[in-house]
């Protein structure tokens, strides 16, 4: 189960993993100076961590390292590819290991991809310390890994690396025997910034870019001469880093919403493109500006609702690409909209009364009377019609006695809310005064 790899036909972003701490790139807030991973090497005590962050960011090649660098036995482990009985064989190899002396790293790629029952056959080794578990995740733990297993382990994040930090990667892996340099690689201007913009963060797509760059271009005169349009013809399309179940779906749409509401137009659209061009369902993003149209621009612009409700249908109808054009005029409009949230304020104060004083009767007047003996029963008994008075209002009570007098809807003096809160202050003052219009 130890992983042993012929490093003369392994991938370059396999060749080039970092064999020291000097050699990591990125991860400041990890291995640098005083940080936590550092510190964990240095004093040769090891727990069971969970590295959570992007793709390419270093999180095997760090397993690797704390293993390396500690002494300790490392067996790696893919939760795609293995199972509950893998984990079994390792904990007997652990077992083993642990009888000379030596402790066992137990790293699990990818072990959001375990289901329940199989992080829960690491946790009576992982208590008891038969195994040190490292996991790599790209998903959030807190939905992803179950609790007993969390609560066993400390949760590191990894960030995307910058481009200059995957910069520094690329020439080392131009420079380095075990990288290109047999290939004699010469590289126009302005190459690498490309690679590294491309590259979304991920070390691993950088590097994959540039072997097949350098591989492929044909040697002149002892050198291969990589220009531009090989590197373009070698990226189909820049990985934007997505997943319309995992962790970034639900940070791209917020960030969205967060714009919308923040009446930040720019930013909205940059998100949308994001989202859209990631493969985002057009139609989740419709959804969820109806649902903003309502939460936080309400009644200051009741056209707000309108135009997103005519979003969802105009995307429904017309389709991708083209569906791009109504969602981004609809967020153009709704990032400029007057923003109130009082029709979500408002209802739940009446949802607090709903709950703490229950289902309080109907008041007699305000119920129909089909029948003979609901009329002799008091149903609809002195209910006055308002269309029977002038303006079409009239000083009537519509609530159970329990509430009366209590207030929810506190409009803003905002956008159209502010016609609203006139109209309803009159009403409310005639009512005060007992006078009907």
């Amino acid at each position: 189960m130890e992983l042993f790899e012929d490093k003369k036909v392994a991938p370059l972003a396999d060749r080039m993993r970092p064999r020291s701490l000097d050699e990591f790139v990125g991860q400041p807030h990890l291995v640098g100076d005083n940080a936590p991973i550092r510190k964990v090497i240095e004093r040769q005590q090891v727990p069971s961590m969970i590295f959570w962050g992007p793709p390419g960011t270093g999180k095997t090649a760090l397993g690797r390292l704390v293993a390396n660098l500690t002494n300790y036995k490392f067996i790696n482990f893919s939760a795609v590819l293995s199972g509950v009985a893998d984990v079994r064989r390792a904990v007997s190899e652990a077992k083993i290991a642990n009888t000379k002396g030596i402790r066992t790293i137990l790293f699990v790629d990818e072990i959001h991809r375990f289901n329940k029952a199989q992080q829960d056959a690491f946790l009576p080794y992982v208590e008891d310390g038969t195994i040190i578990l490292i996991g790599a995740t790209t998903e959030n733990p807190s939905f992803e890994i179950i609790s007993p297993l969390l609560s066993r382990t400390i949760v590191y994040t990894f960030n995307p690396l910058s481009e200059d930090e995957i910069i520094t990667i690329l020439k080392c892996a131009l420079k380095e025997e075990r990288g290109l340099s047999k290939y004699n690689p010469s590289l126009e201007k302005g190459i690498l910034e490309y690679v590294a913009r491309s590259s979304g963060g991920d070390a691993r797509v950088a590097l994959n870019i540039l072997e097949f760059s350098v591989t492929t271009t044909l040697p002149t005169n002892g050198k291969r001469v990589v220009n531009l349009d090989t590197v373009k013809n070698s990226i189909e399309k820049s990985p934007l880093i997505y997943d319309k179940k995992g962790e970034e779906h639900y940070n791209l749409i917020s960030a969205f919403i967060k714009s919308l509401r923040g009446s930040d137009p720019d930013a909205a659209l940059y998100w949308l493109a994001r989202m859209l061009e990631s493969g985002e369902d057009p139609l989740f993003i419709a959804r969820r500006m109806i649902i903003l149209a309502s939460e936080d621009i309400g009644n200051a612009d009741p056209q707000a609702l309108s135009l997103a409700t005519a979003c969802k249908e105009a995307v429904h109808f017309v389709g991708m690409p083209e569906g791009h054009l109504p969602l981004a005029q609809t967020a153009i409009y709704l990032a400029c909209a007057p923003k109130s949230n009082t029709a979500y304020l408002s209802y739940n104060e009446a949802l607090k009364d709903v709950r703490a004083k229950g289902s309080l009767p109907v008041p007699l007047h305000l119920r129909n009377a089909p029948t003979r003996l609901m009329k002799r029963l008091g149903y609809g008994k002195d209910y006055k019609y308002p269309h029977s008075y002038e303006d079409g209002y009239v000083d009537q009570e519509y609530r159970p006695k329990e509430i009366r007098g209590r207030r929810y809807y506190k409009p803003k003096d905002i956008g159209f809310e502010k016609e609203l809160r006139k109209r309803l202050e009159e009403h409310r003052r005639r009512k005060d005064e007992g006078k009907s219009l």
